[in-house]
This record gives C-alpha cells, sequence and structure tokens, in this order.
C-alpha cells in the first residue's frame, strides 16, 4: 500500500511532533481510518519529504511524530508562469491541477476582455483559496514537494507588464512560430492562455509592446484548457523534463 502524502503549511523539523490541519486530520482520520503507529509522508513546500508516524488519531485531530527527512526535488530545469484568463467552473479547476502535475511553478488568474467569469471580491478571493487547495491536493497526488502559488487574480495589461527575464510566449492561431522553432536554452517562461474566444485584436497588440512572442500549436483549434496543457507539455519536452 503506497504510504499517504500529506502537506503541512508550516515547516518541519525531525524529532518534532506536529498535528496535522484540520482537513489533513479529517483525510487521515475519518477517510483513510488511519491510527496510532501508522505511517505518513509529509511536505512542507521546501523540497524535502518528511517520514512521520502517528502517535495520535481520531476523526478530527491527527498528531504525528517527525523521523526522518530527506532531499526529494521533483522540478523541472524549466521555470513557468502560467497567466491563464479565468474560465467558468470546473474548467479553472481541470487547468490548475494538471499544470501542477506538469510542472508549472506560478499560476496567475487573469480577466480580459472576453473572460467570461464575473466574480466579486469575496468570491473571488474564495476561489483564489479553493484554486490553493486544488494545488496542494495535486502536489500530494503527484509527488511534488515545491508548492506552486496561485497568485491574486490580475487584468491581463498588469500581468503583461510586469518585470519577467525570461521568454514571453502568447498562443495564437494565426502565428509563425511553434514551440519548436524557438531557440535554446531556454530556463524560464511566462506563458499567456486566453479565454474561450481568444484576445482581441488590441490584447494582442498590448502583448507584443510588452515583448510577447506569438506561437503556434497547431492546425487544430484547441479549447483553453486543453491548449494550456498542450503547451506546458511542448515547453517541458523541449525546454524541461518531459520525454
Amino acid at each position: 500500500m503506497r504510504i499517504p502524502r500529506i502537506f503541512h503549511p508550516e515547516p518541519l523539523t525531525v524529532g518534532s511532533e506536529v498535528a496535522l490541519s484540520e482537513d489533513a486530520a479529517n483525510h487521515v482520520g475519518r477517510v483513510l481510518r488511519m491510527s496510532a503507529g501508522q505511517p505518513l509522508e509529509l511536505f512542507d513546500g521546501s523540497n524535502l519529504t518528511f517520514a512521520a508516524e502517528i502517535v495520535q488519531a481520531d476523526k478530527k485531530n491527527v498528531r504525528v511524530t517527525i523521523t526522518e527527512s530527506r532531499n526529494d526535488s521533483r522540478e523541472s530545469p524549466l521555470y513557468l508562469h502560467l497567466g491563464q484568463v479565468m474560465s467558468r467552473g470546473e474548467k479553472m479547476e481541470f487547468t490548475i491541477q494538471k499544470a501542477v502535475e506538469l510542472g508549472v511553478n506560478t499560476i496567475t488568474p487573469l480577466f480580459s476582455e472576453r473572460c467570461g467569469v464575473k466574480l466579486d471580491a469575496d468570491r473571488l478571493a474564495k476561489k483564489i483559496q479553493q484554486w490553493q487547495k486544488i494545488v496542494i491536493a495535486a502536489c500530494e497526488q503527484c509527488g511534488r514537494n515545491s508548492v506552486p502559488e496561485v497568485r491574486e487574480a490580475m487584468t491581463l495589461e498588469a500581468w503583461s507588464a510586469e518585470e519577467e527575464s525570461g521568454l514571453k510566449l502568447n498562443l495564437h492561431p494565426r502565428a509563425s512560430h511553434s514551440i519548436n522553432t524557438l531557440p535554446q536554452p531556454v530556463n524560464r517562461v511566462r506563458l499567456l492562455i486566453g479565454p474561450e474566444g481568444g484576445l482581441s485584436a488590441e490584447e494582442i497588440s498590448m502583448t507584443a509592446r510588452y515583448g510577447f512572442t506569438d506561437i503556434l500549436l497547431g492546425p487544430r483549434v484547441l479549447r483553453t484548457e486543453t491548449t494550456a496543457l498542450t503547451a506546458i507539455t511542448a515547453l517541458q519536452v523541449r525546454f524541461g523534463d518531459l520525454g
């Protein structure tokens, strides 16, 4: 049986005894029905993994002792910052989950002219928290020990204007360049994925002013969530750790 992996939001040290978060305790105690003496693997976002043993467990509270640590980086040499124009409901959640599995380091939700998501400040803040939980769950599942950040939502232009030392890419169905024609080496990419209806002509011109390169994925029109994952995969194959 695979030892369950649990994220702990505070730094961990060997020999310490810690209480799991409420969500983690519920999963370990209520869902998995684990008990004292059983092993867990914890990670705290530091690229270390920690062997732990349960010392107390019930449906609401779980305490563990940290017995060992080891460096276990699963990170790609390619740093990827995904700027994703927000899509509705499960599409955005799916994109975030799979992007984390594919190695994205930072995710910024974006508003654009054709963005179909309209949220007030309170609902948007709750969405950001929900998306960060999806990131953590994806890390627990796929073995990543460094936890990507879901940043606060921004306008497309504000995000495009941010300083970035790496390559800036914008997916465009009529671009003349493909990922395979990009020069090597590349170790940082800021990747822009637009909404279902695409970016407006004015937005495309704006991203060009901020140094974005238009690239083409292929001859078929892809949905926004398919576009993001296809582009991330292609970039990891060419510059990262896939393939």
